[in-house]
């Protein structure tokens, strides 16, 4: 197999979208701290905002900074009533055609915990989320098309407390992350599962959701203690009579466990312990977003956790990117709402290089040997053609010489 791509890659910035999340009613109150102008641009309340009245005029020039608004832009925000299947259409339905051309998408939600990003990528039956709807379309794509071969394969792994696990099997060992011979990350010993059905994936999605470690906090009654990394690599070729060409694109939709303060979730033990693993994975890939998002060539340290390893491609590789940071507008929130939007302004800075995939494949030995042999049948008839050609010519040659 030789692998070609176009020399030319095409830089693309990182698409953020802002999706505000419904108040529960323990979170309702009598502010909304986050308010969405439009569909580009949201207003952050000062935290102080309902004691701003009752200043006088002198405290407040001396706290201006302190107490202005602060404004977001951003590529798309959505509001708390923007249903999934909304905003599937607006955001990753664009992509699938480029996943069948042979890029590579990947699309991460991220946000505190209880924000609503499981939802958003897994969704409910009655509303699914980005996860079933992609998959929906890409088997309604390949449906369509008579004219190529598709090849669609699918896994499912969670990061917990920095091992790897495979959430398709019943019981799995922790996996190695390695490094495949273009840098790219490879999980050893996962399950690639070939996939020829919607239904065949929900399965997957199904099984691998109830393998994956949850508990309940005082914060989120079903929080996501672990990263989920869902994977559908989609290969298409169109055979010629020598080799054919296959473009293997690959779909990455992670739903991020969410950042929690000890003091929120009321968490001890085992409990307190998962939440710093999760705080400090999400810490460094932080760190990674302020790196990539300043200006210069800067470090950036992708080696300090496990997911920032598998999501190196998507930061600044062979990716075309889309983050959800979801956040609340509840004043309760109101900390973890302002980091999540610090961290998705600047992670609108960030430039991927894509370049779409394409894979030569030779064939097999056993269609070399039908193709020989289909050559010597062809050239038995044209041997046999010649022989029957140069006797008729040899005995008109006879007859045409004159007799002395």
């Amino acid at each position: 197999m030789t692998k070609s791509t176009h020399a030319d890659a095409t830089r693309e910035k990182l698409v953020v979208c802002v999706r505000l999340k419904p108040l529960l009613d323990l979170e309702e109150g009598p502010l909304e701290v986050l308010r969405p102008v439009d569909e580009k641009l949201v207003v952050l309340l000062p935290k102080n905002v309902a004691n701003l009245q009752k200043k006088d005029f002198a405290t407040r020039s001396a706290n201006r900074k302190k107490d202005a608004e602060r404004r977001y832009a951003f590529d798309l925000v959505v509001g708390a009533t923007v249903g999934n299947r909304s905003l599937y259409e607006r955001t990753l339905a664009k992509a699938i055609s480029d996943i069948q051309s042979g890029y590579n998408v990947t699309v991460f939600a991220y946000g505190a915990t209880g924000s609503g990003k499981t939802h958003t990528m897994i969704g409910t039956s009655t509303e699914p989320g980005l996860i079933p709807l992609a998959v929906e379309d890409m088997f309604s794509c390949i449906r369509k098309d008579t004219q190529h071969g598709w090849e669609v394969a699918c896994s499912f792994l969670e990061v917990y407390n920095e091992s790897i696990y495979d959430l398709t099997r019943h019981t799995s060992e922790p996996l190695e992350l390695r490094e495949g011979p273009h840098n790219e990350p490879i999980v050893a010993g996962l399950c690639h599962h070939k996939v020829s059905s919607v239904d065949t994936v929900q399965r997957i999605l199904h099984r691998g959701n109830a393998h994956r470690k949850t508990e309940a906090t005082e914060a989120n009654q079903t929080s996501s203690r672990s990263h989920a990394v869902f994977e559908m690599t989609v290969k298409r070729g169109k055979k010629n009579q020598f080799s054919k060409s296959v473009t293997c694109g690959k779909l990455t939709m992670v739903d991020l466990a969410g950042a929690e303060r000890a003091k929120d979730t009321q968490n001890g033990g085992k409990q307190l312990r998962d939440g710093a693993s999760i705080n400090n994975s999400l810490l460094a890939l932080a760190n990674c977003i302020n790196a990539l998002g300043k200006k210069g060539d800067l470090h950036v340290p992708f080696r300090n956790s496990k997911l920032t390893r598998l999501l190196k491609d998507a930061l600044c590789g062979n990716s075309k990117t889309l983050m959800i940071a979801n956040v609340s507008s509840s004043l309760f929130q109101y900390d973890h709402t302002v980091n999540t939007l610090k961290y998705a302004d600047r992670a609108k800075e960030i430039k991927t290089k894509v370049i779409p995939t394409v894979d030569v494949v030779r064939l097999h030995i056993t269609e070399y040997r039908r193709l020989i042999a289909q050559l010597q049948a062809e050239n038995r008839v044209l041997r046999e053609e010649n022989g029957e050609l140069r006797a008729k010519m040899l005995h008109s040659s006879i007859h045409s010489v004159p007799v002395e």
